[in-house]
């Protein structure tokens, strides 16, 4: 949970907080029983706990399939992540890989921590591949083939161009998004959504990583890993590390803007996207990682930290964000508050000041026409909490028995 000087000075984070604490307890407890389907839940659970808390509310079927799509696409990343695997030998795995989903003897060691363990088991994931419906399976196999022939072209391939940037975050993230829609078609629940609008979404979530993330990637051992396009980046610096150097901070900061600038071209189209969502638990599961990925954009952006260690949203309002996201009032309000948020913090003297605003403005312009603003409370600028300091460290010893109880109840 968020620490005690972020809840004393966030109180009205605690009960979203706890509401998110004992979603986690109880994803934990449905963890099915067979063996296969048991590992790849809990693979998926350590990997990427936020993304486990949100899938659990789709339907058995489609989050099955949901979870396979996800494991098999990260052993994937596991791959191209992996710099120490020679050339030579990372390549054909890549173009291959989509065949190695039919095979329960395939396994492939590379990868570090816990991303290393589905890679060493991958037959676990293999075998309840096997057990979807073939439409799923056909979904799956087909991303997977177009998403490994991609990263095999950008392992021989520098990001260039913004087009090849754009490029790269198709084959890596926008595939992602056409697969949720082929898979939320082929469940039933969803009509298949438009290919422009699905990549959109893909992009908006890889941009605001590849952006974040800059410190870890740069710094990656034995080989950086280098995504920021150089046609952006090469206007402010010589090479790309320099932006981690404190005698860049002011190129670096105006670089930074010039990225952030660069992905909000994608927020009208995620916002057309999840308008046309009718299942509301699929609604839920596309909602909440976009409204995550514009509130770190907001907090990205003219903030030299990027390239000082990590900036991400703080964990009680991630928790708000959860268990808010309801509707596309939820969405607009969102999406508003954080273009807000970051439209206060433009430097009129940044060279992308004026299309910074410009686009900023189309997405509030947006949101205000929606009519729903007035129908959600703020993210970013809640009314006054009415919690003390001393109500809050009562609240938190009462979770922690609480937590204690149930802990040992099912242990």
């Amino acid at each position: 949970m968020g620490s005690l000087g972020a809840i004393l000075k966030h109180p009205d984070d605690f009960y979203p907080l706890l509401k998110l604490k004992m979603a986690a307890k109880n994803a934990e407890k449905h963890i099915p029983a067979l063996p296969h389907w048991g590992f790849c839940y809990s693979m998926l659970h350590k990997v990427s706990r936020s993304f486990s808390l949100v899938i659990q509310q789709l339907g058995t079927e489609l989050r099955d399939a949901i979870c396979i799509f996800y494991l098999v696409l990260r052993a994937l990343d596991t791959v191209e992540d992996d710099t120490s695997i020679p050339t030579d030998v990372k390549v054909p795995i890549l173009i291959a890989f989509h065949k190695h989903v039919y095979d329960r003897e395939w396994h492939f060691p590379c990868g570090t921590k816990e991303y290393k363990v589905p890679m060493d088991q991958f037959h676990h994931v293999s075998t309840a591949f096997l057990e979807l419906g073939k439409s799923y399976q056909d979904v799956i196999e087909d991303i997977a083939k177009r998403m490994g022939a991609g990263m095999a072209k950008f392992i021989c391939k520098e990001v260039e161009t913004v087009d090849d940037y754009d490029e790269y975050c198709h084959y890596v993230a926008g595939l992602v998004g056409l697969g949720h829609s082929k898979l939320f078609d082929a469940s039933g629940f969803e009509d298949l959504a438009p290919d422009n609008l699905s990549n959109s979404m893909g992009l908006f979530l890889q941009k605001t990583n590849i952006i974040r993330d800059y410190l870890e990637d740069i710094n990656e051992i034995p080989k950086s890993r280098m995504f920021w396009p150089r046609q952006i980046w090469s206007k402010y610096v010589n090479k790309l590390e320099d932006l981690k150097y404190e005698e860049d901070s002011v190129k670096a900061v105006q670089c930074l803007n010039d990225m952030v600038t660069n992905a909000l071209i994608h927020m009208d189209d995620c916002l057309k996207y999840m308008s046309a969502l009718r299942d509301p638990a699929i609604f839920r599961f596309c909602a909440i990682p976009q409204i995550m990925a514009i509130g770190t954009l907001a907090l990205c952006y003219n903030n030299i930290e990027v390239f000082r260690g990590v900036v991400k949203m703080r964990r009680g309002l991630t928790a708000k964000v959860v268990d808010r996201t309801r509707t596309m009032a939820d969405v607009y309000r969102a999406f508003f508050d954080f273009s807000c948020m970051m439209k206060s913090k433009v430097d009129r003297n940044d060279p992308n000041a004026e299309k910074t605003l410009n686009r900023l403005e189309a997405v509030q312009k947006t949101c205000k026409e929606s009519g729903l603003l007035n129908k959600r409370k703020s993210y970013v600028n809640g009314s006054k909490p009415y919690y003390n300091s001393t109500m809050v460290v009562l609240l938190m010893i009462v979770m922690a028995i609480i937590l204690a109880y149930f802990s040992k109840r099912t242990n």
